[in-house]
């Protein structure tokens, strides 16, 4: 069994209550009335009630250039990133020293070195660790990062995976866009770091039996970013929502049937909560409860979208709650630009 012994989340001090991005949306952006009325609306609809971010939103809102905006990140990714790992391999009863690969998944800004390589020489990781830093996979790379973990274990036997996701998506604010797809990420996305410890020794917690990941077709357009003079930009189609509810089932199924298993049989289904509409589609298409995705729900009324670090959020939520016996099965699925699904099936030892 290969097994996600340990997980840790973190996010930045300063908190973006529902009301106060409320109040700032109209001081920060030149919207016309009814447009404005409707963000606002879009922003009572979230059912995010708070976000974290680096900065106090005074500070949020001024205009920053791209080699600031990329300092800021190097410079609070490697605090947050050390931050959870350390949380999560004290968990798991090991030390750096223990850790034969890191992975690391970020989208929201870029640096080399990358954040592993300042970690193994603050923390103490072994020089030949194995190194793996994604930074194209958006939402996606949380999960994604557990499917190459698993895959790395079943190659090298006996070994330690430490998945680092980290996310700053409040340094790629842009004040002078007035795209919906920027209006709408304002309201969606938020700061924040998870770590998680998979092993193949004997341990408790959710173990990997398969994986799968889809690219859906002619969605190039559909979610990403685009880099520009003043940073990131972001591409996100009011289609997202629509393509995964179109898909979501018949995904979920495939990979379950491959281990005549069906949907019923499933406790746990750890789903990235990208938005309130995406995961009110997910529930509908699954035919569950807000019961049986209430860590999902709660994770996106407490921190937002967390991008690749949501569903190691939701994750977390799962394990911390300790409702989930020996035994029973996961299905944990996150979605990022491509457009593209990867999903886990899990099973609790």
């Amino acid at each position: 069994m290969i097994t996600i012994t340990a997980t840790a989340t973190a996010v930045p001090p300063n908190v973006l209550s529902r009301e106060l991005v409320k109040e700032y949306f109209g001081r920060t952006f030149s919207l016309s009335g009814r447009r404005l009325q409707a963000m606002l609306e879009v922003l009572d609809n979230s059912r995010i009630d708070r976000r974290y971010s680096l900065f106090p939103v005074d500070d949020l809102v001024e205009t920053r250039s791209l080699t600031q905006r990329n300092s800021e990140y190097r410079e609070h990714a490697i605090a947050l990133s050390r931050q959870v790992a350390e949380e999560a391999l004290a968990r798991a009863n090991r030390s750096a020293a223990d850790v034969d690969m890191i992975i690391t998944v970020s989208c929201t800004g870029f640096m080399i070195p990358s954040v592993d390589a300042y970690l193994i020489s603050e923390m103490g990781f072994r020089p030949d660790v194995r190194r793996l830093p994604i930074t194209e996979l958006g939402c996606a790379a949380g999960a994604v990062g557990l499917t190459r973990a698993w895959e790395f274990l079943r190659a090298y036997r006996e070994g330690t995976v430490l998945l680092i996701a980290v996310e700053l998506p409040t340094l790629t604010f842009q004040r002078k866009d007035l795209t919906q797809a920027n209006l709408i990420s304002c309201a969606l996305f938020g700061d924040g770091a998870a770590a998680a410890v998979i092993t193949d020794a004997p341990a408790s917690g959710p173990a990997i039996l398969d994986s799968r990941s889809y690219l859906f077709p002619s969605s190039i357009d559909a979610m990403g970013f685009e880099l520009k003079d003043t940073g990131f930009h972001i591409v996100l189609s009011k289609e997202v929502p629509q393509l995964i509810r179109d898909k979501i089932g018949a995904l979920i199924d495939c990979l379950l049937s491959s281990h005549a298993l069906t949907r019923e049989q499933i406790t746990a289904f750890i789903l990235h909560p990208g938005g309130q509409k995406l995961l009110s589609y997910m529930q509908q298409e699954l035919g569950l409860c807000s019961c049986q995705l209430q860590p999902s729900w709660d994770v996106l009324r407490d921190y937002g979208n967390l991008s690749s670090a949501s569903v190691l959020f939701v994750l977390h939520e799962w394990m911390a709650r300790g409702e989930v016996k020996k035994g029973d099965r996961g299905m944990l699925a996150a979605f990022g630009p491509g457009f593209s699904a990867e999903m886990l099936l899990l099973q609790w030892t």
